[in-house]
């Protein structure tokens, strides 16, 4: 398959995640991808399969999405690539890594927030300042940041405190980021799913279980191809009149 644009997505190496959906949502539509996650390995080797599937340049590395030297690295990495004709350019950036916090408040500390905060909300930060230089020097591009129904119903699913409110710091970078950015053909948007299929929920009850299924209207999770499809729609030119917005993934559990 003859691919004309890369697609990056960070956390995008767990067999179960929503990031490794999108990959392969990515690829089923003949983007190139270029997958970045903490576990270098698995990345390299999700990104060979996946481009060997669905026969597209594919390419995999590590970073730290909470680190910015990592991050300046694999940005590095990724354009190399690009220089050497592995991929073609890079023109949507898909922030998925992400960690949750099921702690109750009195019982977190500093260093839990601080390490929620640095993965999700300075991640997103760091990925996205690493990237937008190539979007906006082509003139074109787009950005899919992942927040959660948590950030706008206060928790009610699986993370709490520090979790709801990264994910909310996540809603506001995405519209003031696209604000600034304006007309400049670089878009900026969120999703946010409620209750979904993945191991980021291991270690629950089924009682947990229940009650969370039992809030949805839908009356089902979401599958990671359902976010992951809508994912793959905000970085298409079909999309090309959403700016700032924020995509709401949750079977009816949160109407507003």
């Amino acid at each position: 398959m003859s691919s004309t644009k890369t697609a990056v997505i960070t956390g995008a190496a767990a067999e179960r995640g929503i990031g490794q959906a999108t990959a392969r949502s990515f690829a089923r539509k003949g983007w190139a991808i270029a997958i970045l996650d903490l576990d270098g390995e698995a990345a390299a080797q999700v990104g060979a399969r996946i481009g060997e599937e669905f026969d597209v340049p594919a390419f995999g590395a590590q970073i730290d999405v909470a680190d910015e030297a990592s991050v300046t690295a694999a940005q590095r990495a990724v354009q190399a690539e690009v220089d050497g004709g592995r991929l073609p350019a890079v023109d949507a950036l898909a922030n998925i890594a992400g960690i949750t916090s099921p702690v109750p408040f009195l019982e977190t500390d500093l260093a839990l927030w601080n390490k929620v905060f640095a993965v999700n909300a300075t991640g997103t930060y760091l990925v996205t300042k690493a990237f937008l230089p190539g979007l906006l020097d082509r003139g074109h591009g787009r950005i899919v940041n992942m927040s959660s129904v948590s950030a706008q119903r206060g928790g009610g699913v699986f993370g709490r405190v520090p979790y709801s409110a990264a994910k909310a710091a996540i809603l506001g970078f995405t519209k003031a980021l696209a604000r600034e950015l304006g007309s400049s053909g670089v878009t900026v948007n969120a999703v946010a799913p409620g209750a979904v299929d993945t191991n980021i929920r291991v270690g629950t009850t089924d009682e947990i279980e229940a009650a969370i299924v039992r809030d949805i209207p839908i009356g089902r999770t979401a599958t990671t191809d359902e976010i992951a499809d809508v994912i793959v729609f905000l970085s298409s030119d079909e999309a090309s009149y959403l700016q700032g917005t924020t995509i709401d993934i949750n079977g009816g559990s949160h109407l507003h």
